[in-house]
């Protein structure tokens, strides 16, 4: 990576600096702030980044063989273990890069967005960890569907504020914290949680994110002699996805995987301004939100879709300028499961491998259940999260499904509900 990387707001025709001009003071200090501190390693800040990753984090995870998912497949499955990481998702990479990053800065105060709530918590547990005040925003449907993860926020000292307007999910989360922010700038750093938003947000998440690749790719040469011939990872935003993809951008042998959510269908219907679905790189156009220019869920009049997922993590109208760029660059190659395929392999994971996955992951391995005829002889996947949090979501959506792989869901109707 260059040195004047950080100056460069775009991927192609995607990224920018969309924003009010009383935010660009904050984005160019944090511009500077990216170049010194991550580019350059000024006053060693990369060296406490990695150090912390490895003491408080739990770094380097492992890439796990997976044996009965081989045998099923006929093909080499090695899980990239994200969900060991401190926190159980690959979220908290980012979460405390940002905050060290703010306490280098001189930053007083903390406030992010959250969806699925694993960057909520993650960025809890970073703010706890480095004595910084925190305040997230969620959206109220999706404190419903993810109340543990409300719960460890606010246990590691972080106030959560519920949003009530639109759908009240990550879309609208991510306005409101933008509108903190441009109130707050003097004091206050955003923690953006994937690689969406203006420059450098995109580049500065990639690169914190870049440790999952950077480790993957480490450890399948040292495990296989060689580069794996795909990777899979599940696309939202896309942190998972970029951190998972950083490092193997440049071997042309590897084809790289990005696996959205299908949702119920991917059907749009623009009376209801509604996509029943949260497939941007496969099935959006060119647009602008959160102040970038990237791939969106839109109607004819672009105005911005509601999108849907059982997963909270994946349930966005966006995707970030990068992904965007490199699926236009045939490098990324965009695929999509269905809610049902996801919860199936939510099940399928944990019955084969003893790994309960979080919902997001799942959507990747319901893929290579589907394809997995064409992704090679050695397949990578990252296992971006663990499922905890997504446990009172599966037992009511599996309760509503017949899904051949699912367990019997009788016992939580003769104990009066399908809650934990």
């Amino acid at each position: 990576m260059s040195t004047d990387d950080a100056y460069d707001p775009k991927f192609g025709e995607y990224g920018g600096q969309y924003v009010p001009e009383a935010l660009m003071p904050a984005i160019e200090e944090l511009t500077d702030a990216y170049q010194r501190y991550v580019l350059e390693n000024e006053d060693g800040f990369m060296d406490e980044f990695r150090e912390r990753l490895a003491d408080f984090g739990g770094r380097p995870t492992p890439l796990q063989y997976a044996d009965q998912l081989s045998t099923r497949y006929d093909t080499d499955v090695y899980l990239k273990r994200e969900d060991l990481l401190h926190g159980g998702a690959h979220k908290l990479n980012n979460a405390l890069g940002q905050v060290l990053l703010a306490k280098y800065m001189g930053k007083e105060r903390i406030i992010a967005e959250t969806g699925a709530g694993q960057h909520g918590t993650a960025t809890a547990m970073a703010a706890a960890h480095l004595d910084m005040p925190c305040e997230i925003y969620m959206g109220e449907t999706d404190i419903a569907r993810q109340r543990p993860n409300v719960f460890r926020m606010r246990i590691n000292g972080s106030e959560v504020n519920p949003v009530t307007v639109g759908r009240g999910t990550l879309k609208e989360a991510i306005s409101e914290t933008m509108r903190d922010w441009a109130t707050t700038v003097e004091n206050t750093h955003y923690v953006i949680g994937s690689v969406v938003g203006p420059h450098p947000f995109p580049k500065m998440v990639r690169d914190f994110q870049a440790v999952i690749s950077e480790e993957a790719r480490e450890q399948a040469i040292e495990k296989t002699g060689g580069l794996p011939d795909s990777v899979l990872a599940c696309a939202g935003g896309g942190s998972n996805t970029m951190g998972t993809f950083a490092h193997f951008v440049d071997d042309s042998d590897v084809d790289l995987y990005a696996v959205e959510a299908g949702g119920s269908s991917l059907r749009v219907d623009e009376e209801e301004g509604v996509a029943p679905n949260s497939a941007t790189l496969s099935t959006g156009d060119e647009g602008v939100l959160h102040g970038a220019r990237t791939k969106l869920l839109q109607d004819s009049d672009g105005q911005i879709m509601e999108s849907h997922s059982v997963s909270a993590g994946l349930d966005y109208a966006g995707v970030g300028p990068e992904l965007a760029h490199l699926v236009d660059e045939d490098r990324v190659i965009p695929v999509n499961v269905d809610d049902d395929a996801a919860l199936e392999a939510f099940h399928r994971l944990s019955q084969d491998e003893g790994i309960i996955p979080a919902l997001e992951t799942a959507h990747a391995f319901g893929y290579l259940e589907e394809h997995h005829d064409e992704v090679g002889d050695t397949v990578v996947v990252n296992v971006s999260g663990r499922g905890d949090k997504d446990l009172e979501t599966v037992i009511e959506e599996t309760s509503k499904r017949d899904l051949d792989i699912a367990p019997d869901m009788s016992i939580f109707e003769r104990v009066g509900g399908g809650g934990l």
